[in-house]
């Protein structure tokens, strides 16, 4: 017990130690405004560099890698099939689905299937 302490002990040492080390080595001591400022041939830029984030593309792209998981969990449930007991094999399959109709409902509901905004 006194050996899994030591040890421990040591484990987080280090990581502290490199932690410390990260954080000082990491800092800048100048920050030039010009440095910061995107480039475009010595001049000022025309516009932004920055390009506006839709909100609503992350969201159906959050949506979209959702049920991308989901249709991988539900595949195996149909190979599955043949080994297990049947009436477990159901409840867990509706139950799951249940979930995901829920979760789309909500979704439904919340607006975020509107592709026209």
């Amino acid at each position: 017990m006194l050996s899994l302490i030591s040890i421990s002990l040591i484990i987080f040492a280090i990581c502290f130690i490199v932690m410390m080390l990260a954080s000082i080595l990491s800092k800048k001591t100048l920050m030039d405004r010009e440095k910061c400022s995107p480039f475009e041939c010595g001049f000022d830029p025309k516009s932004s560099s920055r390009l506006p984030f839709s909100l609503h593309f992350f969201l159906i792209t959050i949506i979209f890698l959702i049920f991308d998981v989901e249709i991988a969990l539900i595949l195996p449930m149909i190979l599955i099939i043949n080994f297990s007991n049947i009436l477990i094999w159901m409840l867990t399959s509706a139950v799951f689905i249940l979930i995901l109709l829920f979760g789309l409902y909500h979704e439904w509901n919340q607006g975020m299937l509107n592709w026209t905004n």
